[in-house]
């Protein structure tokens, strides 16, 4: 199981990602240009120590993580969450090799990454709500994947 981001405008989000997979043990995909200087000081205060246990790759463009992808994990399905989907993440069968995607924190994903995914998954929530912050989904969503899989660390 792998978390992707996508082009990430908010560093204090990127902060929380990595403190995410850190904590479950979760390789983290940053693909770049990010909407901030990756050496933000606002990423070290959010991640706190956990950047040194995390597992964190950064990939220059979107082609150059497919590439990445292709090489380094050929069978893994690319899992896009994002509100322009019509199937439910909690009814999806995930399986240990797959990537959750998220989209940028401003403009979700472009069509190009839509097209690509393997699966679109959204996570249901009130019709008065536009979205929920990234990294909360994030979490939602890998907490899902790995109970699913049974993948969680054992302390």
């Amino acid at each position: 199981m792998r978390l992707a981001l996508y082009q990430p405008d908010i560093p204090q989000n990127l902060g929380a990602a990595i403190r995410l997979s850190a904590a479950f043990e979760t390789p983290l995909d940053v693909i770049e240009p990010c909407g901030f200087p990756l050496n933000d000081k606002a990423i070290k205060r959010a991640a706190m120590d956990y950047g040194r246990c995390a597992k964190v790759s950064h990939h220059m463009s979107w082609d150059a993580y497919l590439g990445f992808v292709g090489e380094t994990l050929p069978g893994s399905r690319l899992i896009l969450f994002t509100t322009r989907s019509a199937q439910p993440a909690y009814g999806f069968q995930f399986r240990p090799d797959d990537i959750l995607l998220m989209g940028r924190e401003s403009a979700g994903a472009p069509d190009e990454v839509h097209a690509r995914a393997d699966a679109r998954l959204f996570l249901p929530i009130s019709r008065d709500a536009r979205s929920i912050n990234v990294i909360n989904a994030a979490a939602m969503a890998l907490g899902e994947a790995l109970r699913q899989t049974d993948g969680f660390p054992v302390r």
